[in-house]
């Protein structure tokens, strides 16, 4: 299965006392394949050193680029089809250009999603995709 971390969800699931670690081991136990682009990893790099640090960032990022089931995807074609945050629009792209399965998030501008025919996109809240992973 492929899936996408949105940021919001990163951030959460990366310190070790969270009460949703378990994605995050999950990951590292390689029970799924995490999609990734660079643009990606710089969201992800700005925002753990802002809420943690340039260190934990540099540990965590290091981790997650040298697991086997890290995969880059390239993104051909933009879609725009987030316009209330064009930002979320990386991970759109991204899992369309990859094939994944789920983009996981909190963010509510995803629910656009669900309205839209084509290109089909499937999003999970973190707890969905927990009841599906195990």
């Amino acid at each position: 299965m492929k899936i996408l971390i949105d940021t919001n969800i990163l951030l959460a699931i990366v310190p070790k006392r969270s009460q949703v670690r378990w994605l995050y081991d999950a990951l590292r136990e390689q029970k799924f394949t995490l999609i990734i682009t660079t643009e990606i990893l710089d969201e992800y790099a700005e925002k753990l050193e802002w809420f943690y640090s340039s260190n934990f960032a540099e540990l965590v990022l290091e981790e997650v680029l040298n697991l086997p089931n890290v995969e880059q995807t390239q993104i051909y074609y933009n879609w725009h089809i987030i316009e209330e945050d064009p930002d979320d629009n990386k991970f759109v792209d991204a899992a369309i250009s990859s094939g994944a399965d789920y983009i996981i998030t909190h963010d509510k501008h995803f629910k656009i999603l669900n309205i839209i025919d084509f290109p089909v996109v499937k999003y999970l809240s973190l707890e969905a995709f927990e009841k599906i992973l195990k």
